[in-house]
């Protein structure tokens, strides 16, 4: 509940719903926004720790978010994110098992699950598409996705699974791109950056979602969604890389040039990527919401306050 989808899934479930919601957090207690919400310090890959937990708070809904989901640090590290995605994942699961618990589960795993279309008839990606993850993040996102599939047809869990693709929105990291982008620009807006840009692979196109739109349709499989099934949840439509910046350019009155940082490329891309998110939509009626554009506005005014209250 303190991470990027995980906080606003919080926020949502607390003004639609009545649950209390039980959070866990790695290094911190997390924010007491509610006395609806509790914490407990937990590490994911610590399996008598969630024994503990489940033993102790015999939840009705669990939702696995949880995650390292940075794509350049999994290339620089595929072990660490193969162990922290899987592991707590494994772990989750068999705390849910011995303690002979019967909650809905809801894991999040990843559009990267199905990799580069190895032709273009490939798309968009749906459910039944090939899983063929070309970098470390997949794989461990592949594995997350297959061991769920194994514990619902093994134990009769009543588990089903997210496939986000890329979602952006105000208070995300800035080492994704669209906050990246927004944070280069605000900072250039104060004078706090000379006004050049370091970017990386510009021509890629991938399928963006409002991260509020992704929130709520994970309330909609929670409650509508059948078990042992996969959902995209994505928009349908492929943006560039380059569109977005574009977008952003517009919103701004400064003049900013440009330079390509080798740094920003991955050692293997995706040229295109995006998805069919009938599956959901039949299972719940969602659709996205906000517009493209708004959310885009969104993200650079964020990031504009974050630079004004120099919380960088």
């Amino acid at each position: 509940m303190d991470g990027f989808a995980g906080s606003y899934l919080a926020e949502l479930l607390l003004r639609e719903t009545h649950w209390d919601l039980i959070g866990v957090s790695r290094s911190t207690e997390g924010e007491r926004v509610s006395n609806r919400v509790q914490w407990w310090r937990l590490d994911l890959r610590d399996p008598d720790g969630i024994r503990r937990l489940m033993k102790y708070e015999r939840p009705d809904i669990v939702i696995h978010l949880a995650a390292q989901s940075h794509v350049p640090t999994a290339w620089k590290d595929p072990w660490a994110t193969f162990e922290n995605n899987v592991r707590a994942q494994v772990n989750l699961l068999e705390g849910i098992l011995i303690n002979r618990l019967t909650p809905r589960v809801l894991i999040v795993t990843s559009n990267e699950v199905y990799g580069a279309p190895a032709l273009s008839s490939d798309l968009p990606f749906t459910e039944t598409s090939p899983l063929r993850p070309n970098n470390p993040y997949g794989v461990s996102k592949a594995a997350q996705d297959l061991s769920a599939l194994q514990y619902h047809l093994s134990h009769k869990l009543d588990l089903l699974i997210a496939r986000p693709f890329n979602h952006v929105g105000p208070r995300q990291r800035a080492h994704f791109v669209v906050s990246d982008f927004a944070r280069q620009i605000a900072l250039i807006e104060a004078g706090k950056q000379e006004p050049v840009m370091r970017l990386g692979n510009m021509v890629a196109q991938r399928d963006f979602t409002d991260v509020r739109d992704v929130a709520r349709a994970y309330l909609l499989l929670i409650k509508f969604a059948d078990s042992g099934r996969a959902y995209n949840v994505c928009s349908g439509t492929p943006r560039s890389i380059q569109s977005i910046l574009e977008l952003m350019f517009s919103m701004t009155t400064a003049r900013i040039s440009v330079e390509t940082d080798p740094a920003k490329f991955r050692p293997v891309d995706t040229p295109i990527s995006y998805g069919d998110p009938a599956r959901l939509r039949e299972a719940t009626g969602w659709a996205p919401a906000i517009p493209f554009e708004q959310t885009i506005a969104d993200v650079l005014n964020d990031w504009r306050a974050r630079v004004a209250a120099g919380a960088l």
